[in-house]
């Protein structure tokens, strides 16, 4: 049964609250409310004008485009395009060029996400998810170097040989419940923890479950960074946790259904995020790009391939599908699944 069409700002809302998994409008609102904090915090409201923008001409992209109306109606082609408004004013400096720039790559992330889910899902069953923004992202990011009227801004993340490494010392507690919170915040790029409290309360509101989720992925990041001495720079800033976050709730409970299994399955994939969040810090640090979320999706891409066996839930774009009975074309929509409350 199809779907009650929403309104396009439902659209929009849903589309932002897809970035952790939720079809949820008021997690929406709420996790602009946390852009807006910290905007409102720092003084710099760039990233969140650019996250609306995002996110609006993204699912107006996949109108135009006519792709499939379930998933615009879920919000599965905004929120790629959130993350590429919030990203790109995070590491280019405004510019008339640059609200250019990231209207061309907030439209270039729906055709991705397209593009992915006709090629990594349709062959392989494994979910997009927010890889299309991490591949625009760097795309636009890396362009913006040749372009006068662009200029990227913001720290390259910190090799190895620019601290001592070691174990790093626990932080007070009070820091510690600050770097929780920065974890989630870092998602959107937030590096407010009062922001990272809003997102897990909207988190909480859409689902449970997938709060819970965020909660021990956050944990599991501080703990793992902390003990393995990473740089107390990004860690304290939650650089080390927020993709964790997003694979401990994308292999917990979104796209595979929750059992024992899965959760021992789960917590290998977020301790190894930890891991290539380093490891990738590294290798894109000399091409002075942001590794974005890509630990998490390259974990995820890898945890989710041998799923057979696990009772996978996509969380994808709908790809239309049309079967032939007689001489008529009958239309058959496959629903994506998210997490119950």
């Amino acid at each position: 049964m199809s779907k009650e069409k929403p309104n396009f700002m439902v659209e929009v809302l849903r589309g932002t609250s897809q970035v952790f998994f939720m079809e949820n409008a008021l997690t929406g609102v709420l996790f602009f409310v946390a852009m807006a904090y910290a905007s409102f915090a720092s003084g710099v409201w760039a990233t969140t004008i650019g996250a609306a923008i995002g996110v609006v001409v993204a699912t107006l992209t996949a109108r135009l485009l006519g792709f499939s109306e379930e998933s615009i109606w879920s919000g599965l082609y905004g929120f790629n395009g959130v993350l590429v408004g919030a990203a790109l004013p995070t590491f280019i400096a405004p510019s008339p060029q640059l609200w250019v720039y990231l209207v061309v790559g907030a439209a270039v992330s729906t055709v991705f996400t397209a593009a992915f889910s006709a090629t990594l899902t349709a062959r392989w069953d494994i979910p997009g998810s927010t890889g299309p923004f991490v591949l625009t992202g760097w795309l636009m990011v890396a362009g913006a170097y040749s372009f006068g009227g662009l200029r990227v801004i913001g720290d390259a993340p910190a090799l190895p040989s620019d601290y001592v490494q070691g174990l790093s010392p626990v932080p007070a507690p009070v820091e510690l419940i600050e770097i929780f919170f920065r974890n989630i915040g870092q998602v959107y790029l937030l590096g407010s923890w009062v922001s990272g409290v809003i997102i897990l309360a909207g988190i909480f509101i859409a689902s449970i479950r997938a709060g819970v989720a965020a909660v021990a992925g956050s944990v599991i990041a501080m703990v793992v960074s902390i003990a393995m001495g990473a740089n107390p720079g990004p860690v304290s800033q939650g650089l080390y946790g927020f993709s964790p976050v997003l694979t401990a709730m994308a292999v917990g409970v979104v796209f595979l259904s929750p059992s024992p299994k899965v959760v021992v399955y789960a917590l290998l994939a977020t301790v190894m995020t930890v891991f290539v969040q380093g490891a990738l810090d590294v290798i894109v640090a000399p091409a002075g790009i942001p590794s974005f979320t890509a630990p998490y999706v390259l974990t995820m891409y890898l945890f989710m391939a041998p799923k057979k066996h696990l009772l996978p839930q996509p969380h994808v774009p709908v790809a239309d599908h049309f079967l032939m009975i007689g001489s008529k074309k009958v239309e058959v929509v496959q629903t994506s699944a998210r997490p119950a409350a």
